[in-house]
């Protein structure tokens, strides 16, 4: 990218010099008593033209893995280098965030109310002031999720990989699986992807937890999407490993009411007809076999004993070659673990 010097942005009402860090806040909404919630919102607005690259967390408000890494990526060395402009909101969803729960005072997902309404629901006001004060700012995305309360998610990134910007920044990331996700209806990456603006959502460990792993791989791969986007330098090693894609995937229910006991674990490989757990009545011997539909890799699971018929008990990512695609998985998680996670953000990245 060409040295070009970058231009004066305003955001929240706040005009950034070029290499000027701000916390700004857009007032947001009031509780009951009036005490002002502010969604805030860190700039770090290179001295170099560059791409705006938005990184958020916790829309809803009980995933708290992005959050985290939304810290360490803050205290990162190698943001002093960065060229073009990184918008990072730590926790969207301030309600869900304060109460432990995914979701609006009102139940609804934010994560269903874009592109939202001025005039319209909590949700619908939220998700446009979001829109139109932070999102249009930003030529590319990442958005950090969890899974559920009580459900693991293997790391992974979904995305539209017919978005070509959007698959490279999905490679660069490094997760150990690229699930290409349809779009879903009032997502903020449906309204990304309609302003033409490339996201990928990065999904790992489950509600409510850390996740150490988790939160490395994420840190780790926001750093790898930067320097593909040519906001930070690049490094001067070998290529890292290209993720296993999955051609689809869907979740594997419960068939009875019951005791659930699993028989595999996250992220193993599966056959097809393989037997992955039981549900068993707790009062008798009566036991139902919960059986791989598919040859596929588990990417999300149940963390739950007591289930009720029609419950989700895992997540199978279906691919052409399973074995290959878990010696990926495996080598990619396994290199990440390796490296690590010292006070000074260096993480073997910069």
């Amino acid at each position: 990218m060409a040295r070009t010097k970058n231009s004066e942005i305003e955001i929240a009402g706040v005009k950034l010099k070029p290499g000027e860090r701000r916390q700004l806040h857009l007032d947001l909404a009031r509780l009951y008593d009036h005490t002002r919630l502010d969604l805030d919102i860190e700039v770090i607005h290179g001295r170099q033209a560059g791409p705006t690259l938005l990184v958020c967390a916790a829309i809803h408000g009980d995933e708290l893995n992005g959050v985290e890494i939304c810290r360490q990526l803050l205290k990162h060395k190698s943001l002093n280098r960065i060229k073009g402009t990184l918008i990072v909101v730590p926790v969207v969803n301030i309600f869900g965030f304060i109460h432990r729960t995914r979701y609006l005072p009102d139940r609804r997902d934010l994560n269903r109310c874009f592109p939202g309404t001025e005039k319209g629901s909590l949700g619908g006001r939220i998700a446009h002031l979001f829109r139109t004060g932070v999102l249009n700012h930003c030529t590319h995305a990442i958005d950090l999720h969890t899974g559920a309360i009580h459900r693991s998610n293997l790391p992974q990134i979904r995305t539209n990989l017919s978005n070509e910007s959007a698959a490279k920044m999905a490679n660069a990331f490094g997760a150990p699986l690229v699930i290409d996700s349809k779009l879903r209806d009032g997502s903020l990456r449906q309204c990304a992807d309609e302003a033409g603006i490339p996201l990928i959502l990065y999904e790992a460990g489950e509600a409510l937890r850390f996740d150490e792993n988790a939160i490395k791989g994420g840190l780790r791969g926001i750093i790898s999407v930067m320097r593909e986007l040519e906001m930070l330098p690049a490094l001067k090693r070998k290529k890292t490993l290209a993720p296993a894609s999955a051609n689809s995937s869907s979740w594997v229910r419960a068939e009875s009411d019951g005791v659930f006991r699993s028989l595999v674990q996250l992220g193993e490989r599966v056959s097809r007809n393989q037997i992955m757990g039981v549900v068993a009545s707790p009062f008798g011997r009566e036991e139902v076999e919960i059986t791989s539909p598919y040859a596929g890799i588990i990417i999300g699971q149940n963390n739950i004993p007591l289930v009720n018929e029609g419950d989700a008990l895992y997540h199978l990512a279906r691919f052409d070659a399973s074995t290959r695609a878990i010696e990926r998985v495996e080598q990619i998680t396994e290199e990440i673990d390796a490296v690590p996670l010292p006070e000074d953000q260096s993480i073997g990245l910069s």
